[in-house]
């Protein structure tokens, strides 16, 4: 059975591109036509490459290496964490902190600290405390916490980085690129696709869209992992589930633009 059909992908509004007047020519050969000031994105090419870059990302799962998933914009953030959660990966969906690959030890030493205060508040040090020192560290607990929360358990690099908008995720795609880790990018029509190893054009800022690539993504990982097929099972439920997303391109968030 396909991966994904072109009626799921319509369905979820992936073949919503930018404005014509927001877009990199870099993305022409992924662009059917313009239609009332918008690009529509190809979704046959889109099929094309969601096949590959599930094949690849499976290949790295079943190699039990780690996959991270990417994506603060607030489009991406629930499904980010819902998808690597399901499939036990790794994930950033609040802001990426500079040197989160690049300077992976000073970044540990954060977790580290995490852990610390966790501890504290369990083993009674926090009931030796005042009120205000114990305050003072809940709020540096949840700040950490919101940061470092998805790859608290990470041991080294990833295998390979998916991430939803390579555009607005710059900075992990410049330090995956450093590090020479794979990258799949889902990329809308404003996005660079020489930046990414495995492109897979699509509407990044629908809701819809962005659950639908990052859920078949993370059935890649899956099926890597225990050797199952889980595309043939979770493609039946994503049809049915999916809603037309009639105003998908014109529902462009506005902090979005660059």
């Amino acid at each position: 059975m396909a991966i994904v059909s072109m009626k799921q992908l319509l369905e979820a509004g992936v073949h919503f591109g930018h404005q014509t007047r927001r877009w990199n020519p870099k993305m022409a050969p992924y662009i059917f036509t313009e239609r009332n000031g918008i690009y529509i994105i190809d979704l046959q090419k889109t099929v094309h490459k969601i096949e590959e870059a599930y094949e690849f990302i499976k290949g790295v799962s079943a190699a039990n290496k780690p996959v991270l998933f990417v994506g603060t914009k607030k489009q991406a953030q629930a499904t980010v964490y819902e998808e690597a959660l399901r499939s036990n990966m790794y994930y950033v969906n609040e802001r990426w902190l500079g040197g989160m690959l690049t300077n992976y030890q000073t970044i540990s030493q954060r977790i580290k600290r995490l852990a610390e205060i966790k501890s504290m508040e369990t083993d009674g040090t926090f009931d030796a405390l005042t009120k205000k020192e114990v305050q003072k560290l809940r709020h540096e607990m949840s700040k950490l916490e919101k940061f470092l929360n998805g790859i608290k358990d990470m041991r080294g690099m990833p295998g390979a980085m998916f991430v939803v908008d390579p555009k607005k995720e710059r900075i992990a795609v410049r330090e995956a690129r450093i590090l020479d880790i794979p990258i799949v990018g889902m990329c809308d029509t404003n996005c660079d696709p020489d930046e990414v190893d495995y492109v897979i054009p699509a509407n990044d800022d629908a809701i819809r869209a962005v659950k639908l690539i990052t859920s078949i993504m993370a059935d890649a990982v899956i099926e890597g992992k225990q050797g199952e097929t889980f595309a043939a099972e979770e493609g039946g439920e994503r049809e049915a589930d999916a809603v037309v997303d009639e105003d998908a391109g014109e529902d462009e968030v506005a902090d979005e633009e660059e």
